[in-house]
């Protein structure tokens, strides 16, 4: 069962007042769409609108007291636009492939860089903002066991795994897990996956991360990203996530990462920094949702750990002021992030409503995160500490839209000003054949 069914399914049971399955693995082949055919063809995309009632100046966290009292600032965005199309060619054998355009755009994108003093930098990921986020061929040999080759997505975290825009409240993805892990986390490498009665199980070997990319504000959020024609894999990683469905309407998963990081580049150093550290990376998480009785409760809990931190500001890539990557800033060893969401159906009580298949959602979302909660070398960041609130509503007309609205605050340590916001935006998500 995949995301477009699920909901149909949900509406029914819905308007019969029975409860629904809980969240289901976006990672699932995308021919499950398809009912039976061969071709399916799908995706999904979200526009938003928001004014941000704090200073962008870049010296805010530097200079807040002369920034308190900036004007607001507003942004439309689209965040993702996404094709899917996938095939089965028989025999157990089928491809899948997620094209991805980013932001509305494709190219080169300046950037200012608040870490590096408000530099102008250009910056050029994977040649623009289009990316091939999924491209594999699948081998299933029964519903038990399935090969995949090719880029797949790394199912570590709840928003990784459950990436579309209909499987979050809030206008733009959460935001402790998109900043301290790559999202949509997607890498070329091999997995073996399958489901036996209540669980859903998978193990991947991966393309290590490149350590040039980690960032103090950022973690390893960018380290699956390459400049180049081609995902290094000097060193590897291995991911790997099991999901138990066993209660109705709740999915509980854990999840986890690791691999090596420093030595990942190009050119591959053979002295110095970049030969005597590893830079392990290890990631380790915990993430549910409940999906019943009218409630969508989602969270999350995610902690990383990385080795070598102190010694990544002086590997050679970054010390290099023409490479593409980051020059500046000490990587925190530890980062986490944890969050939980809820929200209830209140056309659910009202019978015109619900016969009708539609849906409002209240909801409410907590979270903290923090990319650099160890001071590397005594150097601190301490505006990378935030703990956020938001409250909103998401409105479904029908199951493959969402209306979304909402109200958050980020709250800094003291030194900093607050940072509050207000969001618009909609979404789909669907099948088209």
């Amino acid at each position: 069962m995949t995301s477009f069914n699920k909901l149909a399914i949900s509406a029914l049971l819905s308007a019969l007042s029975l409860p629904v399955l809980a969240q289901v693995h976006a990672g699932d082949s995308v021919m499950e769409h398809a009912n039976g055919k061969r071709l399916s063809i799908g995706g999904y995309g979200e526009v938003g609108y928001t004014r941000n009632f704090f200073s962008d100046h870049v010296s805010r966290y530097s200079q807040p007291e002369q920034h308190k009292d900036d004007p607001s600032h507003g942004k439309f965005d689209i965040p993702h636009a996404v094709i899917y199309v996938g095939y089965d060619f028989g025999k157990g054998w089928s491809m899948g492939t997620e094209i991805e355009f980013e932001h509305g755009g494709a190219g080169i994108a300046y950037e200012k860089e608040d870490e590096e003093g408000g530099e102008w930098e250009q910056e050029t990921e994977k040649g623009g903002e289009v990316e091939l986020e999924q491209f594999w061929v699948q081998k299933s040999f029964g519903r038990f066991a399935n090969i995949r080759a090719g880029h797949i997505v790394v199912p570590v975290g709840l928003n990784n795994a459950h990436h579309e825009p209909l499987n979050f409240f809030t206008v733009y993805r959460p935001e402790g897990e998109n900043t301290i892990l790559p999202s949509t986390w997607h890498q070329t490498g091999v997995s073996f996956w399958g489901r036996q009665g209540d669980f859903r199980y998978e193990a991947q070997l991966l393309a290590g991360l490149n350590a040039d990319h980690f960032t103090n504000t950022g973690w390893i959020h960018k380290g699956h990203k390459s400049p180049l024609e081609y995902d290094i894999a000097n060193k590897y990683g291995v991911a790997a996530r099991l999901d138990n469905y066993s209660l109705p309407g709740l999915r509980v998963a854990l999840s986890g990462y690791y691999g090596q990081s420093i030595g990942n580049s190009y050119p591959r150093n053979a002295n110095g920094v970049d030969n005597e550290y590893k830079g392990t990376v290890l990631v380790g998480s915990f993430d549910f949702t409940y999906n019943a009785h009218n409630w969508i409760v989602r969270g999350q809990a995610d902690y990383g750990y990385l080795g070598d931190a102190e010694q990544l500001k002086y590997v050679y890539n970054r010390q290099n002021s023409k490479s593409p990557y980051k020059h500046s800033a000490f990587v925190s060893k530890n980062a986490y992030a944890i969050g939980i969401e809820a929200g209830y159906d209140v056309f659910s009580q009202v019978p015109s409503m619900r016969a009708d298949g539609q849906k409002l959602y209240v909801f409410g979302r907590y979270e903290m995160y923090d990319p650099y909660a160890s001071n590397t070398k005594n150097t601190p960041y301490d505006y990378t500490t935030v703990k956020r609130m938001a409250a909103g509503v998401n409105y479904h007309p029908i199951p493959q839209i969402a209306v979304k609205a909402e109200y958050s605050h980020r709250f800094l340590k003291k030194l900093y000003n607050d940072e509050p916001s207000v969001s618009i935006g909609i979404a789909y998500e669907g099948f088209f054949l």
